[in-house]
C-alpha cells in the first residue's frame, strides 16, 4: 500500500476546494476538515473493532471516554 495515498488524496481534495472557492476566503477550515475526516474514520475503526469501544480507543490512541464523546457527537451511538 502506498503510505502517501491518504496524504495525496487529502491534498488533492484541498486543492480542489480552494479552486472551487474562486478567491473567496475560507472560514473554519480546520474544523471543517476534522469533521469531514473524523466521522468516516470512526465508522471504519468501529466496524473493524467489532464495535468494541475499548479496542477502538486503543487503536486510535484515545481515551475511551473521549472516543465515546466523539461517537455521540457524530451520532454513531445513542
Amino acid at each position: 500500500m502506498n503510505k502517501n495515498k491518504l496524504h495525496d488524496c487529502v491534498r488533492a481534495s484541498m486543492e480542489d476546494f480552494f479552486h472551487d472557492l474562486n478567491g473567496t476566503d475560507p472560514a473554519n477550515l480546520h474544523d471543517m476538515l476534522v469533521k469531514a475526516v473524523e466521522k468516516p474514520l470512526l465508522e471504519v475503526v468501529m466496524e473493524q473493532a467489532q464495535h468494541n469501544q475499548s479496542r477502538a480507543a486503543q487503536w486510535l490512541g484515545l481515551n475511551r471516554n473521549t472516543l465515546r464523546k466523539k461517537l455521540l457527537e457524530h451520532k454513531l451511538i445513542d
